[in-house]
């Protein structure tokens, strides 16, 4: 069994779904998993457990600040252990954006940061313009309909492949059971 550490920001709460749906993946595997915000970063020590899994949605084109901050501060534990990192984004509601390697969001944060992790996910994330501020459904929607996406703001899109999120939930653990057997 390994100790593992999801650290996650969430805009909309969407994020958190997700990694929710992670913890349940790697709890089935007899895991042991913290579900820590970004906000509460600051209690927790990366170093204390065996993998870190790392989830930030985008907003407005960029990820938290502040999951950038946690990065450039635990890069040497990041890179020590099984690490992995996830965006949430609405861009790949496009399967050619699903991609680690063709999420322009992705790419941009990688190039933003020290450390590279080995193990990439993006997921689609949800559109759900009645929650959303006046000032964010305007954008939003500008940004929906620039990129051929859903303007109506009565919509409410879950554009997530949850089988995507548990066969990354899957790998993970996978990943885990290999450092129990050492």
């Amino acid at each position: 069994m390994s100790n593992i550490l999801i650290l996650y920001s969430t805009s909309d709460g969407h994020t958190l779904e997700i990694c929710r749906r992670l913890q349940q993946v790697l709890e089935q595997q007899s895991n042991a998993v913290s579900l820590v915000s970004i906000a509460d970063a600051p209690e927790v020590d990366p170093a204390s457990f065996d993998q870190i899994i790392i989830g930030a949605s985008i907003r407005y084109g960029r990820h938290s600040p502040a999951i950038v901050d946690f990065i450039n501060r635990h890069v040497k534990v990041l890179e020590a252990k099984p690490s992995a990192f996830f965006s949430v984004n609405l861009v790949a509601r496009k399967p050619e954006k699903r991609q680690a390697d063709t999420n322009p969001y992705l790419k941009k944060f990688l190039r933003r940061i020290s450390w590279q992790p080995k193990t990439l996910a993006v997921f689609a994330g949800k559109l759900d313009y009645p929650s959303y501020t006046v000032f964010d459904r305007a954008v939003i929607r500008l940004i929906m309909w620039v990129t051929g996406g859903p303007t109506d703001p009565t919509t409410v899109v879950d554009f997530t492949d949850w089988q995507q999120v548990d066969d990354f939930g899957r790998k993970l653990a996978k990943d885990a059971d290999g450092l129990t057997e050492t």
